[in-house]
């Protein structure tokens, strides 16, 4: 009997494990999406800036980047059951710390930790599932595992914000407390590990491996989150980090080839579609994450929508996603290449961003989204399933684990550069915009004093004194400038999202596909 027939389950005993697996992975997958509607209270109640808070969301990814390349070593060192129960735990230990974190940093500090559990969830979650059933039944497993995948991101924004707007933001992290500890005890009591080779002793472990990738990664998010309100270079942290993390990266990718036990494989990076694969999921993710992270800011910041208004807006994309999944699923079997369909999604990605470039102004309505983010749904369906088909397509045995490892990884850390970019881009268009705006106001021209009058006039008929109306009217005027220089930097962040995919369209359509991509292993999919 082979090492993965060993590991079928079957009856109830594979019922309660798959769905142990899958509460896992929606665990891991609803809490990457859900704090996104509760950033405005966050931002209020802690006193943050909306750089500063945008760390809530980076701090989780970077704990992710960090530990899914690691996933696979990790289970080999400790057995798959522990480190999954360990990881399950930490994942609940510290959402209960986030709920009551009472300043912005401590907060930070127990979602990066929460980021470091959650990290084994969804890549471990998935090897249980698929080795639980028979090789004839791998592609249930995998439908299974993918409706997971697609209902927690549908899932995190309307539950978060009915949350919100029925208790307050730590109840987010509460929720997750009581599933972690049944979780825990079906981990424990039904899943089994795989009789790995003799792990290795400590003096093998690839120590420098594990702190040049933590330095590397932190180091640089650090530099993006933190560069636009510290002046870049002229702040002697962002220079000594920027070099921290230059010399990591190097010192990093040098190790990992040299040793002979590396915590990261790089020299499956040799094939050339999972090079492709790795940039063409960075990019996904900065699109994916990038405008999850920009539409509840825009919403509930400037247009006053609640929570749930916000997290709802993104439930019909997100059911078009799922929609999508199979039959797209169906194309990739009929042999229709992968590139064509990425490019598809490009496409659709594009005309998603330039919608939103054209139709966002302060009084933008609901309706107005909807037909918008279903072509956003679409796209994003065209994306998932053949970026990793055509990344994985020409693997074979142990490195298509490595290869999902890399796609995983990049995907996530994309998405983190998107957060901080797109704060940082929207911090500097904001001053570009007002600087703009603001050259237009010449008290010399009778156009705007017609207008300050006329808002002074109607605020004393309102029953103020002329002093206190000008006042008020000025401050108004202010408002509106406020608004709409946000409105125009969030209308240039949609436009830059969209040229983006769209340069990548000839380049995906350059690359070879696989002939073979029907017949991947569907354990790899991810």
């Amino acid at each position: 009997m082979t090492q993965q027939a060993s590991l079928v389950e079957y009856g109830a005993r594979r019922v309660i494990i798959t769905i142990t697996a899958i509460f896992c992975a929606l665990l891991e997958i609803v809490d990457t999406t859900i704090v996104n509607v509760a950033l405005n209270d966050m931002k209020g109640n802690l006193g943050a800036t909306v750089s500063e808070v945008g760390w809530v969301v980076t701090a989780y990814a970077i704990g992710n980047v960090i530990i899914i390349p690691m996933t696979s070593w990790l289970a080999q060192q400790f057995g798959r059951r522990n480190y999954f129960a360990v990881s399950i735990v930490i994942f609940t230990v510290s959402s209960f710390l986030c709920g009551n974190a009472s300043v912005l940093w401590e907060l930070v500090l127990f979602r990066f930790i929460q980021g470091v559990g959650g990290g084994a969830l969804l890549v471990t979650s998935q090897t249980i599932i698929t080795e639980s059933y028979p090789p004839e039944k791998r592609g249930m497993a995998q439908a299974i595992y993918g409706l997971g995948v697609i209902i927690g991101p549908t899932l995190g924004p309307p539950l978060g914000g009915y949350i919100i707007d029925h208790a307050s933001w730590p109840n987010i992290f509460y929720i997750n407390i009581p599933i972690g500890i049944i979780a825990t005890l079906l981990t424990l009591q039904f899943v089994r590990s795989p009789k790995y080779a003799e792990k290795k002793a400590a003096n093998e472990i690839d120590w420098w491996g594990i702190g040049f990738l933590a330095a590397a990664v932190g180091s640089l998010q650090y530099v993006l989150e933190r560069g636009q309100e510290d002046d870049w270079f002229n702040d002697s942290t962002i220079t000594i980090l920027t070099v921290t993390s230059v010399l990591s990266f190097f010192f990093f990718i040098w190790r990992e080839l040299v040793y002979k036990n590396p915590i990261v494989e790089l020299r499956v990076l040799k094939n050339g579609n999972l090079r492709i694969g790795t940039i063409l999921s960075f990019i996904m993710g900065f699109g994916l994450y990038g405008s999850t992270f920009i539409l509840p800011l825009y919403t509930q910041g400037l247009m006053g929508w609640t929570a749930t208004q916000s997290g709802l807006l993104m439930l019909p994309a997100a059911l078009m996603t799922a929609f999508m999944m199979p039959l797209i699923g169906k194309m990739l079997e009929r042999g229709i290449p992968q590139p064509y369909l990425i490019a598809v999604g490009m496409i659709s990605f594009f005309i998603y961003s330039f919608w939103g470039y054209k139709i966002i102004t302060p009084d933008t309505g609901k309706p107005d989204f909807f037909w918008m983010l279903i072509v956003r749904g679409v796209g994003l369906g065209f994306l998932f399933i053949p970026i990793t088909a055509m990344s994985l397509s020409s693997l074979k045995g142990v490195q298509i684990g490595q290869g999902a490892a890399f796609t995983g990884m990049m995907r996530q850390l994309g998405g983190s550069f998107g957060i901080a970019l797109i704060t940082t881009f929207v911090s500097r268009r904001n001053q570009l915009h007002r600087n703009d705006l603001v050259s237009y106001l010449d008290t010399n021209n009778p156009t705007v004093m017609n207008r300050i009058h006329a808002m002074q006039a109607n605020f004393m008929q309102k029953g103020m004194d002329a002093q206190t109306a000008l006042k008020s009217a000025y401050q108004a005027l202010e408002g509106a400038i406020t608004k709409q220089q946000t409105v125009l930097s969030y209308m240039d962040v949609f436009l830059y999202l969209g040229v983006l995919f769209l340069v990548f369209v000839p380049i995906v359509l350059l690359v070879k596909s696989n002939k073979q991509q029907g017949k991947l292993d569907a354990s790899a999919m991810h």
